[in-house]
């Protein structure tokens, strides 16, 4: 998927390297993956952030389970998480755990000391998530 990987990391500004570990650890480069909770395709997600993020990006009709619009999606929902968070730890959370979960860890001083860093990740899944990114990226940032 390089192809697609570049060009949405161009149009977004999001590293090739946290696209390629955000896909790897969501579904394993499966393109038809489905979640128990139903997100879908390579970046794994949920068909009504899909649509919101198609509609802003005025994409009239698109399919999850394509890598081409799939990628885009995914990169482009980082990159609207990232300017919402001041790093890639809290965008990466928020994109296992949703914007809404980590914007109340980070209200919660047992959570975080200064309200933008996560100190502690209370939800044992993207606790594993960030360390399985973590891994991801250390090999890509050194593949590409």
């Amino acid at each position: 998927y390089s192809q697609e990987v570049s060009l949405a990391s161009k149009k977004f500004g999001v590293g090739r390297d946290v696209i390629y570990s955000t896909i790897n650890v969501e579904s394993g480069f499966n393109k038809n993956a489905i979640s128990s909770k139903g997100a879908v395709g390579l970046m794994q997600l949920l068909p009504s952030t899909a649509q919101d993020l198609a509609q802003r990006l005025n994409m009239e009709d698109f399919d999850l389970q394509n890598p081409q619009d799939n990628i885009l999606l995914g990169t482009y929902y980082l990159s609207i998480l990232k300017t919402r968070f001041s790093g890639w730890k809290e965008t990466l959370c928020a994109y296992n755990a949703g914007p809404t979960n980590v914007s109340s860890w980070l209200a919660k001083a047992e959570f975080s000391t200064d309200g933008k860093t996560l100190n502690h990740i209370p939800f044992k899944e993207t606790r594993q998530y960030l360390v399985n990114i973590e891994k991801n990226l250390k090999y890509y940032s050194k593949k590409i």
